[in-house]
């Protein structure tokens, strides 16, 4: 039996339940709770496991504790084996190259690749950086501003394709390096998203709690839209963090002051693309309450968030889709997909599906709740249409 597996059948006694009383409190099937006390299943998805906490009322990571369902992706990693080297790699001096790089040539090369980042060109982007990352290293100390910018967006990039270890690599190599605060909290940010991903809730939680607390501004009405940005993405990666690790109260009150810092701002803001690929604002923080509300089980509530956000897409006085990136838009069409086949409406998920492996065949494969998602449909439907086992095959879900 794994250390998960005994800490449920521990605390499941403790409580006084049968597995058929936790199985139906927690909406999780029996079968898998069977599997998991009984050491056949090893490992379940943090939702799973979130589940089982809120029936037993206990914060997520008390079952979890240690043991992370965040795994390195099996979708080509060695696609990105290339990167991962140049990541590591001693640095190569200016002499041993013919032509040797600029700060302005590797700026240049940092601004032709972010239409590829905000377009999740991952084929094109595993090419790109090997030679970008080495060119960086070689800048040496004058190299400092631009290499922290492309190593920001190369742990970005590996936490979406989940490859961890190189985000981590990424990461901490531009936590030593960086010196502005704001480029600061930004890489922290990407490190509490990682711990996420990773299943480390409470460490995300704690991260992302000490850099709410240090980037709250004295006097909101002075604060730059940089500032009151970056308190309020903190917010929402402490928010993020806390209602997967069964903490709703801690995670309403962080929602509450991030919507607060979007008011304060009065709009949606685009970090400029030398900061961060993210935004800020009403809109942000409006997705954000739906992915939350999906996670504790709400998805009447995340297709009201859905019909919101629709309307704001049509609207003409906000260019809506120039404020968003192309995964933070799939993030939100995927809550709604959830929400859709929790209600039932299997048609209306499989549409939703289908659009985001139509503008973004290289970002589903890498979603597990995508594959979550598909099974359910799956799961829910006698017969199955070519256009669902096209899906499934996108999704890596055997059939």
């Amino acid at each position: 039996m794994s250390a998960m597996g005994k800490r449920i059948k521990d605390l499941r006694k403790l409580r006084g339940l049968t597995q058929q009383e936790l199985a139906d409190a927690s909406g999780v099937s029996l079968s898998v709770l069977r599997r998991l006390e009984q050491g056949q299943q090893e490992s379940a998805r943090m939702e799973t496991w979130r589940r089982f906490a809120t029936a037993l009322r206990v914060p997520t990571m008390r079952l979890v504790g240690d043991d992370a369902e965040g795994h390195e992706a099996e979708e080509s990693p060695e696609r990105w084996d290339d990167v991962k080297r140049a990541l590591n790699s001693p640095p190569v001096s200016q002499e041993e190259f013919d032509d040797p790089p600029t700060v302005e040539g590797v700026t240049a090369a940092l601004d032709a690749m972010y239409p590829l980042v905000v377009k999740d060109g991952y084929q094109e982007l595993s090419v790109f950086l090997p030679a970008l990352l080495r060119d960086a290293d070689a800048l040496g100390s004058e190299g400092r501003d631009v290499r922290v910018q492309l190593l920001q967006r190369v742990g970005w990039l590996m936490i979406h394709t989940r490859q961890f270890a190189a985000a981590e690599d990424a990461l901490s190599r531009c936590l030593d390096e960086v010196s502005d605060r704001i480029q600061a909290a930004v890489t922290v940010d990407y490190m509490c998203w990682l711990l996420m991903r990773e299943g480390q809730l409470s460490k995300a939680r704690e991260l992302a709690t000490q850099w709410a607390d240090d980037l709250e501004p004295v006097r909101m009405t002075r604060a730059t839209p940089a500032e009151l940005s970056m308190w309020g993405v903190m917010l929402l990666r402490l928010s993020a963090s806390a209602v997967r690790d069964n903490r709703r109260g801690e995670a309403e009150d962080a929602m509450k002051y991030a919507r607060a810092a979007s008011e304060a701002l009065g709009r949606e803001w685009r970090f400029p693309q030398e900061i961060s690929n993210s935004t800020f604002g009403p809109l942000t923080v409006l997705l954000k309450a739906g992915e939350n509300a999906g996670i504790i089980g709400q998805p009447q509530s995340v297709l009201r968030v859905g019909d919101r956000v629709e309307k704001l897409r049509k609207s003409k006085s906000l260019r809506f889709r120039e404020r968003m990136t192309s995964s933070d838009w799939n993030r939100h069409v995927l809550d709604v997909a959830d929400a859709h086949t929790r209600m039932g409406d299997y048609g209306l998920a499989i549409q939703k599906l289908a659009g985001i492996n139509d503008r973004s065949p290289e970002w589903l494969p890498n979603q597990r709740f995508a594959r979550d998602i598909m099974g359910r449909v799956i799961e829910g439907r006698r017969t199955l249409t070519q256009e669902m086992r096209d899906l499934a095959t996108a999704v890596h879900l055997p059939l």
